[in-house]
């Protein structure tokens, strides 16, 4: 039986190495999907980097905060749901409908943002008489888009606003004294929210919007930081492309 010719070791070195790459590949992927808090590839998170997916993680939990914060003002408050919806439930569905698809509720005229958190605490001269907990998610939720980039889903060509994303951070901070210091005419509290007394703790909103000012903050200083570094990630990436082989051969 003739033997067949050997394939030289040379040029059987590249598909050797292929392999073993597409073997670490594989492997890094199984045991990403092993982690507890991982999720299955997005088709659009292909055309995402690093930063975007941080940026888009930490909007995806501002907006969840946000959710938690409404359901716990609906239930001290239900008057304000009462007011354009026949559960608490159906009004978070309107008001989330209403952020996502861009549809500003009748009683805002249009406001958002920081406006839209100013309405909802109006008590004169003409005392705000839509859902102040709407308006105020439709200002949070608005707020977090602008600082995110004004999209809600970040791409390569998309990135953190830091000027948006601190100015925002400092607007959920006075969201969070108004809540606990503004009163109507009659001296009682517009919206209950915090509560430490002998009928129990509440502390939802606290909690929550601390965790929103913390994320945008640290957003706002990574959004910085990353154009204060290009340069220097340049030059790096520069010297350790070139120059990375010499070092390589220096080492005892």
């Amino acid at each position: 039986m003739r033997e067949l010719p050997k394939t030289p070791l040379s040029a059987r070195r590249p598909a050797m190495l292929a392999v073993t790459a597409l073997s670490l590949v594989l492997a890094g992927c199984s045991s990403f999907n092993s982690t507890q808090r991982a999720e299955p590839y997005g088709g659009q998170e292909w055309m995402q980097t690093g930063a975007n997916r941080v940026a888009n993680l930490a909007l995806r939990d501002n907006l969840q905060s946000i959710r938690r914060v409404q359901l716990s003002l609906y239930r001290r408050n239900p008057r304000e749901w009462r007011k354009w919806a026949p559960s608490a439930d159906d009004a978070i569905q309107r008001t989330w409908d209403a952020v996502m698809q861009d549809k500003p509720l009748p009683e805002l005229k249009g406001a958002r943002g920081i406006d839209a958190i100013r309405l909802g605490f109006e008590t004169t001269p003409q005392p705000y008489t839509g859902d102040r907990v709407a308006a105020l998610v439709i200002g949070w939720a608005s707020m977090l888009k602008q600082a995110n980039g004004d999209t809600w889903e970040q791409t390569m060509i998309d990135g953190v606003n830091a000027e948006n994303a601190y100015r925002a951070a400092r607007n959920i901070e006075i969201s969070l004294w108004l809540l606990g210091s503004k009163t109507g005419p009659d001296g009682q509290p517009l919206l209950l929210a915090t509560e430490i007394s002998e009928r129990g703790r509440n502390l939802v909103a606290d909690r929550e919007l601390s965790k929103v000012t913390a994320r945008l903050d640290l957003m706002a200083a990574q959004a910085d930081e990353k154009y204060r570094r290009a340069a220097l990630d340049f030059s790096q990436n520069w010297i350790l492309g070139s120059l990375g082989p010499f070092f390589a051969m220096a080492k005892p």
